[in-house]
């Protein structure tokens, strides 16, 4: 399984700094994954409480048994669609993403949902990618896996990873959602694919990138592609892992003390 606590160490540290969480905090963490952060937030808001919600079930079993092995008792974990889960109203004091946001269908209904979770005034921090052809982790893997031939990409839709690389995208979903005072800062931190070349292109090879780029082509091309890969993740091993640039960015708004349903509003 693609490890992506290991990918995003540098963007969670940035992501911890930004959201300070404090004892007695309660909160609220979308698309946990694993529950790295859930179990952080965790620990940092004892006697408080964090609540991770994500879609994957195989993730969230192995956050459960994290949580239970770290001694976690403050922690839960829910199975569902944060743009449609009805969370308690006004339950958690602050809510967190990182890379949680960006496959929504309709992201103001789904921001407005978790906005009715928040009490009014909290802070809501997350982080998103930037656009696609600023991640050199995508760009080169989409140019060696293709050879220099694929088509352009067309413009990142709702549910796209990329689909909130733009800050005023960012700033008008969450406005019209009933966010206030949105904030965005450029974050730039390098990825890491894998401890060393090998495993590397392991990892890249189970990115749905990469096996919608290799899946037709003929033996001979494939192998090719392949190659030029290797090449690729060899080029970047610094001894201390396989490592490519990245930008995201960090993305800090807070629930309207005075909000109401922005999702009733919208007709």
């Amino acid at each position: 399984m693609f490890d992506y606590d290991s990918e995003l160490a540098r963007h969670h540290e940035r992501l911890l700094e930004a959201l300070g969480v404090r004892s007695g905090d309660h909160v609220l963490d979308i698309g946990c994954g694993t529950g790295l952060t859930t179990r952080d937030a965790a620990r940092a808001a004892s006697p408080g409480t964090a609540l991770g919600i994500d879609v994957s079930g195989p993730m969230l079993e192995r956050a459960r048994r994290q949580a239970a092995a770290e001694g976690l008792r403050n922690i839960g974990f829910v199975q569902g669609d944060a743009q449609e889960h009805a969370f308690p109203p006004e339950r958690f004091t602050m809510a967190v993403s990182r890379f949680g946001t960006m496959f929504f269908t309709d992201p103001v209904a789904a921001f407005d949902n978790i906005g009715r979770a928040l009490r009014p005034g909290a802070r809501f921090v997350q982080l998103v990618w930037q656009a696609a052809e600023r991640q050199q982790w995508h760009t080169a893997i989409r140019a060696a896996l293709s050879g220099g031939s694929a088509a352009p990409e067309p413009a990142s839709p709702a549910g796209d990873p990329f689909s909130l690389g733009e800050p005023h995208v960012v700033a008008d979903v969450l406005t019209r959602a009933g966010f206030t005072a949105v904030e965005v800062a450029d974050v730039r931190e390098p990825v890491r694919y894998g401890p060393d070349a090998e495993r590397a292109l392991a990892a890249v090879l189970q990115l749905r990138m990469a096996k919608e780029l290799v899946t037709g082509l003929d033996a001979v091309s494939a192998e090719r592609a392949l190659e030029r890969l290797r090449e690729t993740l060899e080029a970047r091993d610094t001894g201390n892992g396989v490592w490519f640039d990245s930008r995201a960015w960090l993305v800090v708004a807070l629930r309207s003390p005075g909000r109401g349903s922005a999702a009733s509003a919208r007709v």
